[in-house]
């Protein structure tokens, strides 16, 4: 390991123990000025999230190692601006999630005592197979996604200090996984908004340092058609019409069915929280997305010709190449955030739908005894489900598929056919009752998984929009067909 290697690896690991200490004091010191219940505090923060963190936290959430090094390393070395303008799309999508779902959620959040958004289903559709379907499905979709983001910090930290994938991927792991574990969600919101500011922070020094080494733009202009023909293109370079458009969806409005981000809309303070956060997440949504995705295209003006395994390796070596270490380590703090923000989320909401809505709900049920018991030992199990997750995650981990970018991208497809329309028809339509979920659900992902499958396009559009669309078709259509008495005056009462 060479000098350079050492300081970016010690730059690095100080800064995931900065994120440990800051996370466990944080939320010790939050819990103990709470008098809410241990779920509340571990798995919603105590619903005390102000405008500047909720704006962080479902950024943080939103951005993942795609943003940093997949998207960029793709728009270098593949799509030119064709992926930027893909990435543009996501410029919405906090002020999409917390303006479309935000103040409803904290509303019926708060009436019901959902801390999860399969909480929030039970209390709407009141049907216990929704609700074990729905959270079967997450978790499913979850590892998926959280297996893409292990992928991308322990490539980060192989490339950058060339120790061994196992051992770079161990120690990514062990960090995010414990302070995700002991100090549960208010953890994972204040690293969330010290890992926003870093993610800042590196796009500027990307921009900065691609700018000073490519020289003129002429230059780089040359260099980009001889590398990557048709770079300046915005549908050129491998995305079609087709594409273009489902992208805009599984990145722009599909996001309102991401669950690790609708469920920001029941943690924050007040009104005035939701609509700053609208504002903050927006500006700093559109500087990282833009910002990583433009100046990834220019990079690719720096190859030389050199070949990567793939574009995941872009991202990461090309920074050692035209920063100074110093500034090369603090840029790899950056995607290093967002990888772990995106763990962290999907890690605490994984961890409570197992423990709050499957065996609280199914196994413990009214029980007195299992319940007390339940009560008594719930901060222990949290801990131990969190901790068993992520080491699952891990194991799979240690053989990789390619590609983090797709892998990443097919979890989304997944998770959002899933939820899209039982959470924003639940909101808006009275109509949709459990059969229409249920249909919904199972109509959308089993769409979108044939789809994905085997490849199945029209016009070149693909799987997420038909499992969305055909999703949306079953919710409207078993909803007016068998929601003739309209809903429950429990559910009507709580849910509108």
């Amino acid at each position: 390991m060479t000098s350079n290697q050492i300081i970016m690896l010690s730059i690095i690991i100080i800064y995931l123990i900065v994120n440990v200490i800051v996370g466990m004091v944080y939320s010790k010191r939050k819990d103990s000025q709470s008098d809410m219940s241990f779920s509340k505090k571990y798995f919603i923060g105590s619903r005390g999230m102000n405008g500047v963190v909720l704006a962080m936290t479902t950024v943080a959430t939103y951005a993942s190692v795609s943003s940093f090094i997949s998207g960029p390393g793709a728009a270098a070395m593949t799509y030119g601006f064709s992926q930027a303008w893909v990435s543009g799309v996501q410029i919405g999508a906090a002020f999409l999630t917390l303006g479309v779902l935000g103040k409803k959620f904290a509303i019926v959040s708060r009436k019901t005592g959902a801390v999860t958004v399969a909480g929030y289903l039970k209390a709407r559709y009141k049907s216990d197979v929704l609700v074990v379907l729905t959270t079967v499905l997450m978790l499913v979709f979850f590892v998926t996604q959280m297996i893409a983001q292990f992928i991308g910090g322990a490539t980060l930290i192989e490339t950058v200090t060339g120790l061994p994938y196992w051992a770079a991927l161990a120690i990514f792991a062990v960090v995010v996984i414990l302070y995700t574990a002991f100090g549960g969600f208010t953890a994972v919101v204040i690293t969330d908004t010290i890992q926003g500011v870093v993610m800042l922070i590196g796009t500027f020094l990307f921009i900065f340092y691609v700018l000073k080494n490519v020289g003129s733009f002429e230059a780089m202009s040359v260099a980009l058609d001889a590398s990557l023909p048709g770079w300046d293109n915005l549908t050129g370079t491998g995305y079609t019409p087709g594409a273009l458009l489902s992208f805009w969806v599984l990145v722009g409005i599909g996001v309102l069915g991401l669950p690790q981000t609708a469920v920001r809309g029941m943690g924050f303070k007040d009104t005035k929280s939701c609509h700053s956060a609208m504002l903050i997440g927006t500006i700093v949504v559109g500087v990282l997305m833009i910002g990583m995705h433009t100046a990834g295209v220019w990079a690719g003006a720096l190859t030389g010709g050199q070949t990567f395994a793939s574009t995941d390796y872009f991202i990461p070596t090309i920074i050692q190449q035209i920063m100074p270490v110093g500034a090369a380590g603090l840029f790899l703090a950056a995607p290093m955030a967002a990888v772990m923000s995106t763990v962290s989320s999907l890690l605490i909401l994984a961890s409570a739908s197992i423990v709050k809505d499957l065996w609280g709900t199914y196994i413990v049920k009214d029980d007195p005894v299992k319940k007390e018991k339940f009560n008594k030992n719930l901060s222990k199990s949290s801990l131990l489900i969190t901790l068993l997750i992520g080491v699952l995650v891990f194991v799979m981990t240690l053989t990789p598929p390619d590609i983090i970018f797709f892998i990443n991208l097919f979890a989304m497809g997944g998770l959002e056919s899933c939820f899209f329309w039982p959470i924003v028809g639940g909101i808006f339509y009275k109509k949709g009752n459990n059969k229409a979920a249920i249909a919904s659900t199972l109509t959308g992902v089993i769409t979108y998984v044939i789809s994905y499958q085997f490849k199945i396009t029209v016009f070149g559009i693909n799987a997420v929009v038909w499992g969305i669309l055909f999703g949306g078709i079953a919710y409207f259509l078993v909803g007016e067909l068998t929601c003739k008495n309209g809903l429950d005056q429990d559910v009507l009462e709580k849910c509108f």
